[in-house]
């Protein structure tokens, strides 16, 4: 209880400790949580379902039978748990003390509890195949559980994402032309809306003029009738009502043109994987989740949304959507709405495309992460960093908006850091691995941007690749392929729960989002690359204020000891350390000398010396 009050607008006791030590007092916390910044925030990504079991009356949702009803079987990485609402509320002081000062909590709505053709079930622990969008999986918990949680987050000033889908709904749609096996996708040209079957096939929708941008209209939408244009849709029986709201039962409302090849228009138009894929185009379904998460809004006053699959979703939606969200927000008294979309997609041109056409706020930086794994797995040079950030021009407002993207070192798609790594440097020694795991949080805290920790890899989970096997469990495992992997900097796995603040991992990733709290620089100052190199060696950038206030974020990415003299703005004459030994004064006017380890880092700051500049 004690600790209370100083955690109270999400600046961890270890923050402010290291801000003083520092600064030569604490950090003096916003006035209300809610003031802060989307580049302010240090963001911890978690999936409910594999973090902690606070109830296990709920593991199996309420429902009866074996795993292929409830879904629940705490040995296979593929099925429920038991990680729940209530597990995560318990340990926000876990989170908190990490640094962390935004939750992204993974899907909550109701999910279908098992799908897939028979052999190849799985269930919907990870909170994308949702059949109700109104309501709490029971797996997880209640409303009531929703609500004690975000209460309890904003309590100590930690911000709460709901992660969001609009794309699709579970697989509920069947086609009758291929009820064994998945149906390949069928594109507009020749299976137009205006015929059953294909272009020789019978007239229907008579008077509907298609879907494109300026035919998006309620007139319009309500001449296509019938949704048997390129295969012929149905709802099982047993599942006719099972979505909520109502509405979302009627195919109509949904493509219906059999599985994406996430190449060209069945990108937006396919079924992603056999997941019903919703006819984002029409502006009732626009509306409709206008409403819906507009509710979510309303009713628990959560902080922003990470939208899944968006680059899945035609534009206009957007356009429409954001600008809604944004506003309702503001009605809920919520100033600083974070709305970032996922674009599963390393080239940053790609990105930005969706932050100037889609008009998102921001998008999860695919760029970064790509960028990093390369150079630290030893495949680039730091020049790859240089251009990576050369580009942020390119984002709708530029640099001054790249600043709000949320960047990230692995995630539960394609795998954590620590795997990708290996896989691209398998001779990496444990040791080398740690280091080079740490010196990629390192990169990730104080470059600009909105860092996100993949829960676990605080705890140095590696995971064996992608999707389920980077899906560990916090509490202690059943899962064996989990636990055959040791956890990076020790000797422990995931055979026990893995809540440890001692964990290395754990402590330098909590002492630079410390540093991180405690400057202002480096959480929104203008990004400034210093140094590159074409091989392994030297990154260097300055993070930098109005004022003139300057840190020094220095990196060796080499295996060997580096010194160089790196460009500094002219008036930062007098420097301190926040991290490493760094240099008291510049060596002369405008440069300043460095000196690292190997797989090392530093972080020095400068206020301004008042002469012109």
């Amino acid at each position: 209880m004690g600790q209370r009050k100083e955690k109270r607008f999400g600046v961890s006791a270890m923050a402010l400790g290291l801000a003083a030590m520092l600064f030569g007092a604490p950090m003096a916390p916003a006035a209300n949580f809610r003031d802060r910044l989307a580049q302010d925030e240090l963001i911890y990504f978690v999936l409910p379902d594999r973090f902690e079991n606070g109830d296990a009356a709920n593991d199996r949702g309420g429902l009866k039978g074996d795993r292929l009803r409830t879904g629940f079987d705490p040995a296979a990485k593929g099925f429920y748990h038991g990680g729940d609402l209530k597990g995560l509320t318990a340990r926000l002081d876990y989170i908190q003390g990490l640094g962390a000062t935004a939750i992204w909590l993974g899907p909550i709505y109701k999910n279908k509890p098992v799908q897939g053709p028979p052999g190849q079930e799985s269930a919907g622990y990870h909170g994308y195949w949702i059949t109700d969008f109104t309501d709490v999986d029971p797996h997880f918990g209640t409303r009531a559980d929703l609500k004690a949680f975000v209460d309890a987050a904003h309590a100590r000033g930690v911000k709460v994402y709901l992660d969001i889908i609009t794309n699709h709904t579970a697989d509920v749609i069947r086609y009758r032309e291929c009820p064994t096996s998945a149906c390949a996708y069928r594109s507009l040209a020749d299976y137009p809306y205006s015929t059953r079957g294909g272009v020789k096939g019978p007239g229907i929708n008579a008077g509907f003029a298609g879907d494109d941008k300026a035919r998006q209209t309620a007139a319009n939408f309500a001449r296509l009738t019938q949704p048997d244009y390129a295969y012929a849709p149905y709802v099982p029986a047993a599942e006719a009502k099972v979505k909520k709201p109502e509405w979302l039962n009627d195919p109509i409302w949904y493509h219906n043109r059999g599985d994406t090849s996430f190449k060209g228009e069945s990108s937006t138009y396919g079924d992603f994987s056999g997941l019903d894929d919703l006819f984002t185009e029409n502006p009732r379904v626009m509306q409709g989740f206008i409403d819906i998460y507009g509710k979510w809004i309303d009713d628990f006053g959560i902080d922003g949304f990470r939208i899944d699959t968006a680059r899945h979703v035609n534009p206009e939606f957007w356009q429409a959507f954001v600008p809604a969200m944004i506003e309702r927000a503001k009605a809920r008294g919520i100033p600083n709405f974070h709305i970032f979309g996922e674009v599963a997609d390393p080239d940053p041109a790609t990105l930005a495309r969706f932050t100037r056409v889609d008009r998102y706020p921001a998008v999860l930086d695919f760029g970064f992460q790509s960028a990093v794994t390369e150079v630290l797995a030893g495949k680039a040079g730091t020049d790859r960093l240089a251009e990576l950030f050369q580009v942020d021009a390119l984002y709708e407002g530029g640099p001054v908006s790249a600043v709000q993207l949320p960047t990230f070192l692995g995630n539960h798609d394609m795998g954590r850091f620590a795997h990708l790594l290996r896989a691209a440097a398998p001779s990496l020694s444990n040791e080398d691995l740690f280091k080079r795991v740490t010196l990629g949080h390192a990169m990730l805290i104080f470059a600009r941007g909105a860092p996100v920790i993949y829960y676990g890899d605080e705890q140095g989970f590696t995971g064996d690749g992608g999707d389920q096997d980077a899906r560990e469990d916090m509490f202690a495992s059943k899962v064996a392929s989990y636990n055959d992997n040791k956890l990076i900097g020790t000797d422990k796995t995931t055979a026990t729960a893995s809540f440890d603040p001692a964990a290395p991992l754990y402590r330098a990733i909590s002492t630079m989002a410390a540093i991180r709290a405690a400057d202002p620089a480096l959480r929104r100052g203008e990004q400034i690359v210093r140094n590159y190199d074409e091989g392994q060696g030297l990154f260097a950038f300055s993070r930098q204020l109005a004022d003139g206030t300057e840190t020094l974020v220095v990196l060796n990415t080499s295996t060997k000891p580096v010194s160089g003299q790196i460009q500094v703005d002219a008036a930062s004459r007098s420097w301190r350390s926040l991290h490493g030994s760094c240099a008291p004064a510049a060596s002369a006017r405008g440069s300043y000398a460095v000196s690292l380890a190997p797989l090392d880092y530093l972080v020095c700051t400068a206020q301004p010396s008042g002469e012109a500049r």
